[in-house]
């Protein structure tokens, strides 16, 4: 298992092989993830605690937003625009792909740019 320390929290990689990747996100209460895409990456998130703002679009769409509660998943496929914001604190699972690395930011209040 690896922890990765972040701005908005932390994540636990807890499985990375070739075929795929499991991950804890805590994301603490008011901060954000970026706003951001993937080119490959496919993912699935599940809120496991605590209450989140999901934004989602596709290029082109008008921003959605969701309120997402324990026991709500969602399924980010590649080139959705998505930005998660906690509510309260939140541990999300994540199941993706491999690549992580794979990350667009459009937006980002911590200063993070690029890919």
């Amino acid at each position: 298992m690896r922890r990765v320390e972040k701005p908005w929290g932390h994540e636990l990689i807890w499985a990375h092989t070739e075929r795929y990747v499991g991950k804890i996100l805590h994301i603490k209460t008011g901060h954000s993830l970026s706003l951001q895409y993937h080119l490959q990456k496919d993912e699935t998130i599940f809120l496991q605690s605590g209450k989140m703002l999901f934004e989602h679009y596709g290029d082109g769409e008008q921003p959605q937003r969701t309120e997402l509660r324990p026991g709500d998943a969602f399924h980010i496929t590649p080139g959705l625009r998505h930005r998660m914001t906690a509510i309260e604190d939140c541990d999300v699972l994540e199941a993706s792909t491999p690549e992580l690395d794979d990350v667009v930011r459009l937006e980002d209040r911590y200063g993070r740019e690029g890919t």
